[in-house]
């Protein structure tokens, strides 16, 4: 694929802000990799980091999270896998509102320099967390903490306040074609 080169952007003044929020959205690969790559390279600077993932249970042991976990990076697997293949909704809607408690208490400490949110998008778009909290949590936070947004869909209400928004679009991906997701690339 390619593309028409653009011309440079004009110059503008430029300001230091002391924390960011991002938003990794869209239906392609990589919004997580995405996420987890900026967290290797806050942690690489020293900063104290925080992962709360809102879809996957503390059973999936993906390459990120054990990386994770060599770094000594705090990481939060507080639901139970995959929303269609529930056997009890209820027990999942409770685990992402939990899930959501843990987060925003994260967010307000102030302990961390960065917060990420994985697959929050899902909990809000389900209606387990008010979006209004979220902007809130957000909005409010301390001014040296940074967060990392992820997930499909991200509502309108969090772009609004994002910093840094970008969409994953997909133009060939290999599960489309019957390949299952592989260790190392995917998970």
């Amino acid at each position: 694929m390619t593309t028409e080169p653009r011309e440079a952007p004009a110059p503008r003044p430029r300001r230091r802000a002391t924390s960011r929020v991002l938003v990794n959205t869209g239906d392609g690969k990589g919004k997580s990799t995405a996420a987890f790559g900026v967290m290797s390279r806050a942690w690489a600077r020293g900063w104290r980091v925080c992962v709360v993932q809102f879809l996957k249970s503390d059973q999936w042991r993906s390459g990120e999270h054990r990386l994770a976990e060599h770094l000594g990076i705090e990481w939060h697997a507080l639901g139970d896998g995959f929303t269609w293949a529930s056997t009890d909704i209820d027990e999942t809607l409770a685990k992402g509102r939990h899930a959501w408690d843990v987060a925003r208490a994260k967010i307000a400490s102030g302990d961390y320099q960065l917060v990420i949110l994985d697959e929050i998008t899902y909990a809000v778009n389900y209606g387990w967390i008010d979006v209004n909290d979220v902007v809130a949590a957000l909005t409010s936070r301390p001014a040296t903490t940074n967060v990392i947004v992820t997930g499909r869909d991200a509502p309108g209400a969090i772009v609004a306040v994002a910093d840094t928004v970008t969409e994953m679009r997909v133009i060939k991906h290999a599960y489309d074609q019957g390949i299952r997701a592989m260790k190392g690339i995917e998970y």
